[in-house]
């Protein structure tokens, strides 16, 4: 069951409005991906639609939280739609409990190796302030997170096929890409996301980043590794870069190798 709604939080955005919103002032954001592995608990109070921000995203929230709860009440199908093995029972049960289950804010929620390289436990003062400010996750589920937004563990992942329903790329776009062109128009985001969650929406003049070795060749597990450093790199400066050169020279300050051709961003793995 669907909890009552609460005071919002944040500004609430008038009907069929689409704009930043206004605690976007940080002068760079970094659009992160989510991860499959999630922490699990909280001690947060169940979810609340209407105290994440971006309310304009809302009813495609609800209406995917209700089929994940629906889905999980049949395990061998959930299974199949979230591409799951027999032995993941554990989470096709969280997301049978999306709406009372607890929350924490959602960096905090994510965890692997992108994450365990950003630490933001560890981060500390100032740069604490700049990591909740500059940091935002673009989500399956929720569609886009800020740090602080109080999310539940569960499971969808944007290749994921709801039953009834088509790519989750389709449903998310007209509503997210707006949205993200918002903000864009006001920040520069850098892009930190890759396949799938890419596709979600696209994010206009964004600054993207691969990673390679020397020889060219992309790494899937040091990809993430060092997207997530980047982003650190990019919370622990006091630089707002307003380019792609800028944040190109925040990166290679802190000892990144990092390449630049337009808007696109590759950082280069150094020889082994």
């Amino acid at each position: 069951m669907r909890p009552e709604p609460a005071h919002n939080k944040y500004t609430m955005a008038a009907p069929g409005d689409v704009q930043a919103p206004r605690r976007y002032r940080a002068g760079v954001l970094v659009l992160l991906p989510p991860s499959e592995t999630k922490r699990g608990g909280g001690e947060g109070p169940p979810l609340r639609l209407d105290l994440l921000a971006h309310p304009e995203l809302n009813p495609l929230r609800a209406q995917l939280l209700d089929e994940l709860v629906k889905l999980a009440a049949e395990p061998e199908a959930a299974r199949a739609a979230l591409g799951l093995s027999t032995q993941q029972h554990a989470e096709v049960a969280r997301n049978a409990e999306l709406w009372t289950s607890p929350t924490v804010p959602a960096l905090h929620r994510y965890t692997g190796v992108l994450y365990d390289a950003l630490d933001v436990g560890s981060l500390r003062g100032a740069t604490a302030v700049r990591a909740r400010r500059r940091l935002v996750v673009g989500s399956a589920l929720f569609g886009l997170l800020t740090a602080d937004d109080p999310v539940p563990a569960y499971r969808l992942s944007a290749a994921s096929a709801l039953p009834g329903r088509g790519t989750l790329a389709a449903a998310w776009r007209p509503v997210l890409e707006p949205l993200l062109a918002a903000v864009a128009a006001r920040e520069l985001v850098v892009d930190l996301r890759s396949g799938s969650y890419a596709a979600l929406a696209r994010v206009p003049g964004a600054v993207t980043v691969n990673v390679r070795t020397a020889g060219g060749a992309i790494v899937s597990h040091f990809n993430k590794a060092h997207k997530g450093r980047l982003a650190r790199v990019l919370v622990s400066s006091r630089a707002e870069p307003t380019d792609a050169a800028g944040v190109a020279a925040v990166a290679r300050r802190a000892g990144l190798h990092v390449d630049r051709r337009g808007q696109a961003l590759t950082v280069v793995l150094p020889p082994v």
